[in-house]
């Protein structure tokens, strides 16, 4: 795990390889540190020009080819960590990119940790902790919307956000702290006017901020789905035809599932996985049993339930009879289905929270309906493009939470001139836990947890 407070300053020269194992037409050597032209002069014979590409041959410590391609040289601070930056891009042979690599550490260098480059980019001014964080949500993007929103909060939206309510907060504080510095001038009326709306726009806008990180957190972790249900409902037959392949064995005989099957599907670019589960009865069956066990465990770790009742038959088993481990707040979905037996129209049922969809799971007919309402009870918006989404992690909501807690702590103690300090105390704590999420104040041990995810090389 990287330690950043042992890089601040550090004029280590680091080196990875940056392009993934494997073959490939190209990979690409990087290096960074403080004054690269001895390494340089090493391994190519020369010192590059600035932002030019060359046409160069890399040489290992005897001055023999190991191979011949382009150099990029950036020195600092005009270069993506902030330090002289140089990479050396050859044939993607994995055979020659280890020996390139092991020139450089030979002739200086060390080899990077996971997340390195961008860490001393962070460190040196060059990004905020939320640009950093989005280099990695690009590279992990399944999606193309995932990747559109990743790309909004590299370029700085998300951060230009918090940095402002921030610079609002800040405002706001020295109003208050003024006042407690001369308490023998009490607030007036104007002043705690300006106060309250001062800070009920601060809240406004947090609670924006978060809509749009919450439905940016569904694009990075999607929704975990189950599907549940007694034997023989179609619960294979739907994980089919969601993912729309024959993903699960689907048969006449009661108990064919006995064991989980994960598979992941896009939905309006919010992954969505799914998980069919061994069928929920009593039985005798050993291997069953562990199989039903394990449906347990996937619904309690689930987002969403969805219970799967055979709409054909009149009498059927309800989903009480068989679990009663299902929290209350968890959503969930009832799906009847079989209708073309019935010869029967897809629809959907909504009272207060007991949603109730028939669909039939062979046809396909009604599945639209169900997708449409699992992106709705998760919270997703139709037809946005992404479009004012901040590519969230689960930390920033938890930062934008204990903001909008402390906030609301603040907003009782406006009228109350005996409890200003109390209210600046709460601006002060929703201060830092804003500043928290663009990483001004934030601990080493959280940016080594944050960096070590990173891919060595990035």
């Amino acid at each position: 795990m990287v330690a950043p407070s042992k890089f601040m300053g550090d004029p280590d020269i680091i080196a990875a390889i940056s392009t993934p194992p494997g073959r490939g037409g190209i990979g690409v050597v990087r290096i960074s540190g403080k004054n690269l032209t001895k390494l340089a002069q090493t391994i190519l014979g020369k010192i590059p020009k600035p932002r030019h590409a060359h046409l160069c041959q890399f040489l290992d410590h005897q001055s023999q080819i190991i191979d011949q391609g382009i150099a990029l040289y950036f020195p600092a601070p005009d270069s993506y960590t902030g330090e002289d930056v140089l990479e050396l891009q050859g044939h993607g042979g994995p055979a020659v990119m280890n020996l390139l690599l092991n020139e450089c550490l030979s002739a200086g260098a060390r080899l990077a940790q996971p997340g390195e480059f961008t860490l001393r980019a962070y460190l040196n001014n060059k990004i905020d902790l939320i640009q950093a964080e989005s280099v990695a949500d690009i590279i992990a993007a399944n999606t193309k919307e995932a990747a559109r929103c990743a790309i909004h909060s590299l370029q700085g939206h998300f951060s230009t956000k918090i940095e402002t309510l921030i610079d609002l907060l800040i405002t706001l504080r020295m109003l208050i702290e003024a006042t407690l510095d001369f308490p023998e001038e009490e607030i007036d009326n104007v002043q705690a006017l300006q106060i309250k709306e001062s800070l009920d726009h601060i809240h406004m806008q947090i609670e924006q901020i978060f809509a749009s990180a919450q439905r940016g957190s569904l694009l990075q972790e999607g929704i975990r789905i189950v599907l549940a249900g007694a034997p023989n409902v179609g619960k294979s037959s739907l994980l089919n035809q969601l993912v729309e392949d024959e993903a699960a064995i689907v048969t006449e005989i009661p108990g064919t599932t006995r064991d989980t099957i994960q598979r992941t599907i896009a939905i309006e670019g919010i992954p969505i996985h799914i998980i069919d589960t061994a069928g929920l009865r009593q039985t005798s069956d050993i291997v069953e049993q562990k199989g039903i066990e394990r449906t347990h465990a996937a619904i309690q770790n689930a987002n969403m339930v969805i219970w799967l009742i055979d709409g054909s038959q009149q009498h059927y088993e309800k989903k009480e009879q068989i679990l009663t481990h299902i929290p209350a707040e968890k959503p969930q979905i009832t799906l009847f289905n079989k209708i073309d037996l019935l010869n029967e129209n897809p629809r959907m049922e909504v009272e207060k929270n007991n949603i109730k969809i028939h669909l039939s799971a062979k046809t396909g007919a009604g599945i639209e309906l169900l997708r449409r309402k699992i992106l709705e009870i998760a919270g997703w918006q139709f037809n946005q493009g992404g479009e004012g989404i901040f590519m969230a992690r689960q930390r920033h909501l938890e930062a934008l939470k204990k903001t909008k807690k402390h906030l609301e702590n603040a907003q009782k103690f406006i009228a109350s001139d005996c409890q200003l300090e109390i209210l600046a105390e709460e601006l002060r704590l929703a201060q830092s836990a804003l500043s928290s999420i663009s990483g001004k104040f934030t601990a080493d041990d959280l940016l080594g947890e944050i960096f070590s995810r990173f891919c060595i090389g990035k």
